[in-house]
């Protein structure tokens, strides 16, 4: 077995949801827009990420992924693949590593950067799709999409007529 070969993302397998049980620990929570902007990722994209767990007693416990599993029961999701999920296995883990791990990969995720947000946003515009179609996209509101929309156009105007320059990236 080669160095990549024992890596958990090499050995993804597909298994019944549930076969999968949530942990007790994990601190984060996943507002309802995030949590809709999710399926719609699944719907869209497919399954990019799998759920990553460990071998309990009683079967797989979710390390990171809870919030992919928790919609992959819907109906919609559970029908791309047969209500089956990607889960990788870590290798053999203690309670306490298992606790790191949650930690270590939400936090690792980031956030966005607004004026980096809001030049996608122009971008997608410029690209052809609509308000409308970013926001139910997105999981946006309408205004948001246009103060991003409008944000964007500041960035490239500075301190162009009607902007003083009180407004500085």
């Amino acid at each position: 077995m080669t160095a990549i070969d024992s890596q958990p993302v090499s050995n993804i397998r597909w298994v019944e949801r549930d076969e999968l049980s949530a942990n007790s620990w994990n601190p984060n929570r996943q507002a309802p827009p995030e949590h809709r902007l999710l399926k719609v990722s699944i719907r869209e994209n497919g399954w990019t990420q799998p759920i990553v767990v460990r071998q309990e007693d009683h079967g797989l416990e979710i390390v990171d992924g809870f919030h992919r599993w928790t919609v992959s029961q819907t109906p919609d999701i559970a029908e791309l693949t047969g209500g089956l999920v990607p889960v990788a296995v870590l290798p053999p883990t203690d309670p306490a590593l298992a606790r790191l791990a949650t930690i270590r990969h939400n936090r690792a995720r980031g956030v966005h950067h607004v004026l980096g947000m809001a030049k996608i946003v122009v971008e997608l515009r410029e690209l052809g799709l609509s308000a409308e179609d970013l926001a139910a996209r997105l999981e946006m509101d309408p205004e948001e999409v246009d103060r991003l929309s409008d944000r964007g156009g500041m960035i490239e105007r500075g301190s162009a007529e009607g902007y003083n320059n009180g407004w500085t990236v």
